[in-house]
């Protein structure tokens, strides 16, 4: 490997090594030389200048390095990596800037429902239609007694869909496992 021009006299040679290193990113490898004795944020900058990704915007991967490669001080030497390796090969995750723009006249606009003035918001059990509708289907509708009721036997009633009780909550008084609005008569 050829040498690269040290930044310090007392660097030690092994860390003077130029390192030819492959950046793998959108289903192509780019080839970056770097030193070992410059940083994660060098590498990101000659990533840059191959792939025009910001050093902002990129995400290195390498296995068993993740929180190490989101260092950029962290010097090349220092990561647990056998640079002498002849496939040495990084993963970037990473959208240029040209991609990330997005014409804001063909976006929608979104209307933050948490924004909406308090005496703008309706609850919708007070809304008049809901009212109107629910009036209309309780005079509408007919009960059919499936099986009439046997003098003297009790009731059991099963929930199967929670619709009555949902008894997955976490309190600790039976009536507030009920449902609201459910009403129960006993005899």
């Amino acid at each position: 490997m050829a040498a690269c021009s040290s930044s310090s006299s007392s660097s030690s040679p092994g860390t003077e090594e130029e390192i030819t290193l492959k950046v793998k990113w959108t289903g192509k490898e780019y080839t970056v030389r770097v030193c070992a004795d410059d940083t994660v944020g060098e590498l990101k900058r000659r990533i840059c200048e191959v792939t025009n990704v910001l050093p902002i915007r990129q995400k290195l991967l390498y296995p068993k390095l993740a929180s190490k490669l989101n260092d950029d001080s962290l010097l090349l030497s220092q990561l647990s990596i056998d640079f002498n390796k002849s496939s040495l090969k990084f993963t970037m995750i990473g959208t240029t800037e040209e991609d990330l723009i997005v014409d804001p006249v063909d976006s929608p606009e979104i209307l933050d429902d948490f924004e909406l003035a308090q005496e703008e918001a309706i609850d919708t059990k007070d809304m008049q239609v809901n009212k109107q509708k629910l009036t209309r289907r309780i005079n509408h509708f007919k009960v059919e007694i499936q099986n009439p009721c046997r003098q003297g036997k009790k009731l059991l009633v099963l929930d199967i869909d929670y619709t009555l009780f949902d008894h997955r909550s976490t309190a600790e008084n039976p009536l507030q496992l009920m449902r609201p609005c459910i009403v129960f008569y006993t005899s």
